[in-house]
């Protein structure tokens, strides 16, 4: 596996010769910033002749200075030194890793120690008071160790950790929002402090984040010498005497606990580990040890302005605004911003090179999987619990049952179907066999789309909801067509626009969530993927437009077919790519959109469907397309059942029910690629 780099080439010698003049300028930018911000907001809280007396001996009959001393100066030692130790790790992984793309978001560090959080305040709270870092670092530990379980097959390439990183993130993140659903009275408040709040009380956060942190950083400096060997392949390391396993999981392991004690400290700060490396590179901090100082710095500046930024826009009284958030919300235009920017190893896979079964028959297979949807359809509609325990509806009952579940069972099959049909033409028209809604961002941007029409419109209407996802959706697909295109749609910057993409919707449900507003819970509940608010006009509307869709879908089964083949051979057979990849995108952004309004953005189905087709040996576009729209069917239905049955009278959203089904699977289909 090649080093990885960023930006131009231009040699650099030591820190103290050529010195990295880009990084030192943007930390003295962001320095300026912060700085300026933090001398407004300490004159809204307190007149400067006050200031050093706030700091050194505060006088407790004055409330401003009290305030001064035990919340804001507290507030902003915990953001630098935070942003410092999340530039760190993000630099060590990277190294470790020789991936450019590694930090904590992209590994699944943050999301892993997160979840063990929130597993440990639910379930067994006593284990938190051996001490909240160790659950973190635990939960970071197990994140890691599933995505290497992932990749190593794989030689760890930088596709194959951030994918099945982003996999890991997805499912811990899809096994929180279940829990939050679930258990919301108890879970509420760490869902928004989750998000990064950086809000503090008395000094004593900043105390216990610096020997921690400290000690780790110290680990971490008496492994520089190796450290950069770990930069060069393999055999040349070991020629060097370097214990490549011993320094590298000692590296990592200082890595993680960095990341889990931020995360038990102050939650998910997004970002700012990926962003502060990448731009040290960029402003031309090459060497390991150039990296090790700049990317703290930038980390923590970095996180100082936007902290500050924070409360310049709400007031010292902000607290409840997460932080983190804030730091996706600009995080994510800034990793696209960076992706022309980075240099990867090359590695775009092709759906020709899958050396997948082929079957001599298809039309047996569909037939099966048919069978197999009527089946669970028929259950889905006439069987479940009730109040004489699990029975079969028939007679005088039915039609009061069917009123309430037909509705739902119809959107599950629609949005399935919509869903798998997308995927599908994302990984024929991009020739990736990860690509779809959910990974590459296409949910997202509808998502985002149905977030603009909620709050711009006062009583946005179904159809106004679909048209403004649509939109949303095909944005996010002309990003991704645009990035492709520079890249010959490398799967790694797909992906990580994915990332961003994705990154920018769940930060804005958080800080709609953190600002009280009513309709932000809805969007909690809808971005669950819950089909118990479907009634039978929605559900209509739905199965009408998934049918013309799914109709219209023939039209493009000759093009998907010549797609993967490459530009040159689609030339050569004639085929106008502008055109062709124009009416795709259009196609699968309104499949995307009109099925994600139903069962939310995260359900793993885009993936997960075409990929089963493909592996029982259905080749060509036509069957695999059917196959698809049948899985992804099957999979939503049942779904929806089990959600509504499995802990009756309460409920699971289907679309959280799919993706932790789907999540294990996908997991196993990554492991055998």
């Amino acid at each position: 596996m090649a080093a990885s780099g960023v930006g131009n080439s231009s040699p650099r010698l030591s820190f103290f010769g050529n010195l990295p003049i880009g990084a030192l300028i943007l930390c003295a930018v962001l320095i300026t910033a912060a700085a300026a911000a933090t001398i407004s907001n300490l004159t809204v809280q307190l007149p400067s002749a006050l200031w050093v007396d706030a700091l050194t001996a505060p006088d407790i009959d004055d409330m401003r200075q009290v305030l001064v001393h035990y919340a804001y100066l507290p507030r902003l030692a915990v953001s630098l030194l935070c942003g410092a130790a999340l530039g760190l790790a993000g630099t060590v992984l990277q190294q470790v890793l020789r991936n450019p793309l590694a930090a904590p978001e992209t590994v699944g560090v943050s999301a892993g120690a997160y979840l063990a959080l929130a597993l440990a305040t639910l379930l067994a709270p006593s284990l938190l008071a051996y001490g909240r870092e160790w659950v973190a670092l635990a939960g970071a530990l197990l994140a890691i160790a599933a995505v290497f379980g992932l990749s190593w097959h794989k030689g760890f390439s930088p596709l194959s950790v951030v994918l099945a990183g982003l996999v890991v993130s997805l499912y811990a993140g899809s096994i929180g929002a279940a829990l939050i659903v679930l258990k919301h009275e108890w879970l509420a408040g760490l869902f928004i402090w989750g998000a990064g709040t950086l809000g503090q009380q008395d000094w004593t956060t900043t105390l216990w984040l610096l020997p921690r942190l400290g000690i780790a950083a110290l680990a971490i400096g008496l492994m520089v010498r190796p450290l950069t060997l770990l930069g060069l392949d393999d055999e040349g390391a070991r020629s060097l005497g370097v214990p490549l396993g011993v320094y590298r999981v000692a590296a990592l392991g200082a890595a993680v606990a960095l990341i889990s004690f931020v995360v038990a400290a102050v939650g998910v700060i997004g970002f700012i580990g990926l962003a502060a490396a990448a731009l040290a590179r960029i402003g031309g901090a090459r060497r390991f040890g150039q990296r090790l100082i700049m990317a703290p710095l930038i980390g923590a500046a970095l996180l100082w302005a936007a902290d500050q930024g924070v409360q310049l826009l709400t007031g010292p009284q902000g607290d409840l605004l997460p932080t983190g958030a804030i730091t996706a919300l600009l995080g994510a235009p800034l990793l696209l911003w960076l992706l022309p920017r980075l240099t990867l190893g090359s590695e775009t896979p092709a759906l020709t090179a899958d050396r997948l079964p082929r079957t001599l028959h298809p039309g047996l297979l569909l037939i099966g999987i048919a069978i197999l949807l009527a089946a669970v359809l028929f259950f889905a509609l006439f069987y479940g619990p009730g109040p004489a325990g699990w029975n079969f509806a028939f007679g005088d009952q039915l039609p009061s049952i069917l009123s309430w579940r037909l509705p739902r069972v119809l959107a599950a099959l629609s949005a399935g179907a919509m869903l798998a049909l997308a995927g599908l033409m994302m990984q024929r028209l991009t020739g990736n066999p990860m690509a779809s809604p959910e990974v590459l961002g296409v949910s997202a941007g509808a998502a985002l789309g149905m977030i603009v029409a909620l709050f711009v419109f006062v009583d946005a209407s179904r159809p106004t909801q679909t048209i403004a996802a649509t939109i949303g959706a095909f944005a996010a697909l002309s990003v991704m067509l645009a990035l492709g295109r520079r890249a010959a749609f490398a799967p790694e910057r797909l992906l990580l626009a994915g990332i961003a993409l994705t990154a920018l919707f769940d930060a804005l449900i958080l800080i709609l969530t953190a600002t009280g507003d009513p309709r932000a819970m809805l969007l909690l509940n809808w971005f669950t993927g819950s089909t118990y608010g479907v009634d039978i006009n929605a559900a209509i509307l739905t199965a009408g437009i998934a049918a013309v869709l799914v109709l219209l879908a023939p039209l493009f089964l000759r093009w998907l077919d010549i797609l993967p083949l490459g530009p040159t051979a689609a030339h050569g057979l004639g085929l106008n790519l502008t055109t062709t990849r124009l009416l795709i995108l259009l196609m699968t952004a309104a499949l995307t959109a009109a099925s994600t309004l139903i069962v939310g953005p995260l359900t793993f189905i885009g993936l997960m469907a075409p990929h089963l087709a493909r592996r029982i040996g259905l080749a060509r576009a036509m069957p695999q397309a059917v196959g698809a729209i049948l899985t992804g069917a099957l999979i939503m239905v049942a779904a929806d059942w089990i959600g509504r049955t499995a802990i009756f009278p309460r409920q699971i959203p289907a679309g959280l029910v799919a993706t932790l089904i789907g999540g294990p699977i996908l997991m196993w289909l990554l492991r055998r690629r």
